[in-house]
């Protein structure tokens, strides 16, 4: 939750935050209220997450929108906070053009509330979240064209964080990256034309309790009930979309966020990283890793950009857990791992035999990445090849295997315009050359 514009909906969500603030450790902030010294003013809630808010933000010195992430007070808080800022102020002060598709810091300091001190980041306003825009398009995927141009920008910034920085981001998914603008320009401060609040107003003076959040909350979940069963009672009778939103009009060059689980290759904080759907194996099986984990992220986001579906969703069944599970489903797109790999790991004796076969998942599916992507997504052969091509590389099983993003950014898929333009180029070359063959049998006629 870096610098989105998205906020948390939905009644699990809800009761999250309700009890955080019930703990203590949130800042309740109010439209209107001041932050260092004045400098920065709230103006509406952007979202939250388990350590922090996000609020949009009027910085009255630069006269500019931003974003303003304010963490938990808690000490444990606090220690993420800071290694948060270390991490944004080396990517700031090696991008001084702000070029590389990484998030900006502006400023940071400590804010004192009623729960205790909090560390504040100061962040350049971004839009939506890849996340947002999957769900935006009704998870139908997107134009491959517009999978490109996003794919160029994450491959961009982790180019950046890793060649240039020596930074593996271990979190990279679609909730962890942002557009560069909202989705819906209204929402957009600068787009919009909203007027910068300067002063608290006089309606919120006595309004900002922890309770009227609570009330607001509660209130929120009912309406959001009553909708769902309004909704479901339409949709009885209505036919799904099959396909998804135009989105010729949005802008889709986006940002890396989200840096409070970075580290750097040389100094690795934790063994179990990545959320579970964009996880690698070498971190299930615990056989190290360094910058290829976020490559094996990145082809499971650029998959779920071009399908709308995970790739890769792992559940529980009998006698299995999820990361049984997962290596098996990674196998079944993937083929078989390699024996050296599987049994590697300092957890491989709880998935594998010494032959290297799964101890309790016998039978796999095989069904290979470009095939799914004919039978299951009705992409074109040409395209699907040509994608299965781009991604295969980035999910070896070999982490040394797997390319750079450096090198990911010279791949010809990326620099290839889709096979429907193609073959409309095709066909309109075509056209042109009998017509040609027209004009020369017409004169050889006469």
């Amino acid at each position: 939750m870096s610098c989105s514009s998205s906020s948390s909906s939905g009644s699990e969500e809800d009761n999250e935050e309700i009890d955080s603030y019930r703990k203590g450790g949130y800042h309740a902030v109010r439209v209107g209220d001041p932050f260092n010294s004045g400098r920065y003013i709230a103006q509406r809630k952007l979202g939250w997450g388990e350590f922090s808010t996000v609020w949009l933000a009027y910085d009255t010195q630069s006269s500019k929108y931003v974003a303003l992430k304010i963490q938990k007070s808690a000490a444990q808080f606090a220690q993420a906070a800071l290694h948060e800022i270390e991490v944004l102020s080396i990517i700031t002060n090696g991008d001084p053009s702000n070029s590389n598709c990484v998030v900006q810091l502006i400023d940071h300091f400590k804010h004192a509330g009623p729960n205790g001190q909090h560390h504040c980041m100061v962040l350049e306003f971004l839009g939506d979240s890849l996340l947002r825009l999957i769900r935006y398009n009704r998870y139908k995927g997107l134009k491959l064209s517009k999978v490109k141009e996003i794919c160029k920008c994450i491959l961009t910034g982790l180019d950046y964080l890793h060649r240039e920085l020596g930074i593996i981001h271990t979190d990279l998914k679609p909730e962890n990256i942002l557009l560069v603008s909202t989705i819906d320009p209204a929402k957009d401060p600068i787009r919009s034309g909203l007027k910068p609040i300067i002063e608290r107003p006089e309606c919120n003076l006595n309004g900002g309790s922890t309770m009227s959040i609570i009330e607001k909350k509660l209130k929120r979940r009912a309406r959001n009930a009553v909708a769902k069963i309004s909704g479901s009672k339409a949709s009885m009778g209505v036919a799904v979309t099959k396909s998804g939103r135009c989105l010729d009009g949005i802008d889709v060059r986006c940002k890396v966020v989200d840096f409070g689980n970075a580290c750097w290759a040389d100094k690795r904080f934790a063994e179990e990283i990545q959320t579970r759907q964009y996880r690698a194996p070498e971190v299930i099986l615990r056989s190290g890793y360094s910058f290829t984990v976020d490559m094996w992220s990145f082809a499971c986001t650029a998959f779920e950009l071009a399908t709308g579906d995970m790739m890769f969703a792992p559940k529980e069944g009998q006698g299995f857990g999820e990361d049984e599970d997962h290596l098996a489903l990674m196998m079944e797109l993937l083929g078989k791992m390699p024996r050296k790999i599987a049994i590697g790991g300092a957890r491989s004796k709880d998935f594998f035999d010494r032959h290297g076969d799964l101890k309790r998942i016998r039978r796999l599916k095989f069904w290979p990445l470009d095939r799914m992507l004919v039978d299951r997504y009705s992409f074109s052969e040409t395209d699907a090849k040509e994608f299965a091509e781009f991604l295969c590389p980035l999910l070896d099983f070999t982490p040394a295997k797997r390319p750079t993003a450096e090198q990911c950014l010279q791949h010809s898929w990326l620099n290839m315009r889709d096979s429907i333009h193609k073959e409309s180029t095709n066909d309109a070359n075509m056209e042109s050359l009998d017509a040609g063959m027209n004009k020369l049998q017409l004169k050889v006629g006469k």
